[in-house]
């Protein structure tokens, strides 16, 4: 083979070097094109995967509780001197670690460590795996000893009872701000229930249960009472009372089967305290005021509502949503569980996106001549003239579980079933 030089080089070597390089930027190109065919793929996959479980999966991978030490805890709250609060469940405290994060750092306590125990697997067992704008963060946790803890986002604007029924104190909210927290709420129910893999029932729906953000936007809270439910059961066997008197469904009181639909009637119950702005039982108004919920009936089976607005000083421009969320409540308190509502609908409803269907009397059994069922809640209703006092700790037993896996029995660990 004859060459010619070019400049001193011989041509058969320019040739190798021109082959070299292309060689190269074929390599290049083919790794490139391999990647980005690789993430496409991904992203083509996680098509095929509903919304809501890509954001758990992610929610889990980025958000895992973390496992604090006692002194840990001790340093952010400062020896847990700044207290928020107290309740059946146990003492919470305000905590900032050193990044700047405020946190309630809530200490468990009980009759017995096994009591603890309960509450404490209860309340990581479901915050642990839920995630969503209107259900409080849990952080983390301290199982140890000398402290048994649960670490939450810190909530600046306290509970919803602090600010419907101490106004003088708290902020005062219009009937705009109170639809949007009860929409919240409704919302983080249905994510509950309908929503997350296992099916969570709270059980203690009520205004103490419900934190409000720097933007007033509210968050479920407490989980010491709530349970996982599979979904190929139809009802929770209880064997005794459950929850807060006044908010508590009466299935939970009366041994009958419960659904999930003893939380739709606790949150009928706050809405009437949300619409009032006021407890719902209150003796020192008169008779026809003192329970709330029968006066809101007595008024819409009259068409009187007008006047129940008149009474709690709504505003003509807030009449119409309030109409509605009186609607809404009376549908979610019906005494039997199948007449209720399941909360996505509820959400529909207090958006407007679907119209309240009439309600049939939700109290026609408390009443004397219904029998010693109707007779036995009523007293609950009644005899509980002083709310502030309930706590729903003194009311909680043990509920009969009516299946169980061989690792909830080695770790006794319940679960009802739905």
């Amino acid at each position: 083979m004859t060459t010619i030089d070019i400049a001193g080089t011989p041509i058969n070597l320019a040739v190798i070097i021109i082959v070299v390089v292309v060689k190269i930027l074929i390599i290049v190109y083919v790794c490139n094109r391999r990647s980005k065919m690789q993430k496409d793929r991904y992203v083509e996959d996680s098509r095929f995967i509903p919304l809501t479980m890509v954001k758990f999966l992610d929610d889990m991978e980025r958000e895992r509780p973390i496992r604090f030490t006692s002194e840990q805890l001790r340093i952010a709250t400062e020896n847990f001197s700044i207290l928020l609060g107290s309740g059946g469940f146990g003492t919470v405290y305000k905590g900032i670690f050193s990044n700047g994060t405020a946190v309630a750092v809530k200490v468990l306590n009980g009759t017995s460590d096994k009591r603890i125990e309960e509450q404490f697997m209860a309340e990581v067992s479901t915050m642990g795996r839920t995630h969503h704008f209107n259900l409080v963060r849990l952080y983390g946790f301290c199982f140890e000893p000398s402290l048994r803890a649960l670490v939450y986002e810190f909530m600046i604007n306290g509970s919803l009872d602090y600010h419907l029924f101490k106004a003088k104190k708290g902020v005062i909210l219009g009937f705009e701000k109170l639809h949007e927290i009860a929409l919240g709420t409704a919302r983080g129910i249905a994510y509950l229930h309908e929503e997350c893999p296992q099916r969570i029932v709270h059980y203690d729906i009520k205004p103490g249960n419900i934190l409000l953000d720097s933007k007033l936007c509210a968050k479920v809270a407490d989980f010491g009472l709530a349970k996982l439910c599979n979904r190929d059961k139809t009802y929770i066997t209880m064997t005794g009372g459950r929850g807060t008197p006044g908010y508590a469904a009466p299935e939970l009181w009366l041994a009958l089967p419960v659904t999930p639909k003893c939380d739709v009637y606790s949150f009928g119950m706050l809405l009437f305290e949300i619409i009032g702005r006021r407890r719902n039982m209150d003796v020192t108004l008169g008779e026809s005021q003192q329970w709330f919920p029968m006066w809101a009936w007595e008024k819409y089976q009259k068409n009187e509502l007008k006047e129940l607005m008149r009474g709690c000083a709504i505003e003509a421009k807030d009449e119409q949503v309030v109409e509605r969320m009186v609607k809404i409540a009376l549908c979610c308190v019906q005494y039997r569980p199948e007449t209720r509502p399941v909360m996505s609908i509820v959400v529909k409803m207090l958006e407007g996106a679907l119209e309240v269907p009439e309600s049939s009397n939700p109290f026609s059994n408390l009443f004397p001549g219904v029998g010693e069922t109707g007779d036995s809640f009523v007293r609950i209703v009644w005899n509980n003239a002083n709310p502030s006092n309930w706590s729903s700790s003194e009311l909680v037993s043990k509920p009969q579980v009516v299946m169980g896996t061989p690792l909830m029995g080695k770790y006794d660990v319940t679960m009802a079933r739905e």
